[in-house]
């Protein structure tokens, strides 16, 4: 019961993402960078991750290009085994691969999102498999995982998986939402 309630709600939210207005979605990224700014991150020279934005999701070009301004070396996630669903993370500049736990922020697409930092994703678990060793540990200081999202993404509450991994925060084009349980 719980994956079919999963399932309408990705496919009436990735929906509503494909909907909005490009001009909207552009205006959405820059002000989400903006209050990711204003928290202090990305910090000056450090290691984060941005992904491609595909299906609607909401662009973390301007956080890169901040990031960029800043000094920092930024990365894309890879696919390394599909069938594995397995990734890395590769240099935008052509560096070698690296693993997520050397990044310090990375920021994550998200379908849909809740107050306690459970994010709803495509459903493959790329995210959840690379960063499966967080929850591992007793002080999580790195990578910081923060959802990208629009405002409407926010739901009550999604019921978490038992392999799913909470984010810290995420960030929408209207407010920050440190999350409850990170």
């Amino acid at each position: 019961m719980l994956s079919s309630r999963r399932g309408d709600l990705r496919r009436e939210l990735r929906a509503r993402r494909r909907a909005v207005a490009p001009v909207a979605a552009r205006a959405a990224a820059r002000s989400a960078a903006g209050l990711l700014a204003a928290v202090g991150l990305p910090r000056a020279g450090s290691r984060i991750a941005v992904y491609q934005p595909i299906d609607g999701e909401l662009d973390p070009g301007p956080i890169a290009e901040r990031a960029r301004q800043l000094g920092c070396e930024v990365f894309v996630p890879v696919i390394t085994r599909r069938q594995g669903r397995r990734m890395d993370f590769r240099a935008e500049r052509g560096a070698p691969s690296l693993n997520g736990r050397w990044l310090d922020l990375v920021i994550v697409p998200c379908v849909a999102f809740d107050g306690a930092g459970n994010r709803l994703g495509f459903g493959a678990g790329f995210y959840d498999r690379h960063f499966s060793f967080l929850p591992l540990r007793s002080a999580w200081r790195r990578p910081l995982l923060v959802g990208l999202a629009f405002e409407f993404q926010k739901v009550q509450r999604l019921e978490p998986a038992r392999w799913d991994v909470p984010l810290w925060a995420v960030v929408t084009e209207r407010n920050f939402y440190q999350a409850s349980a990170g």
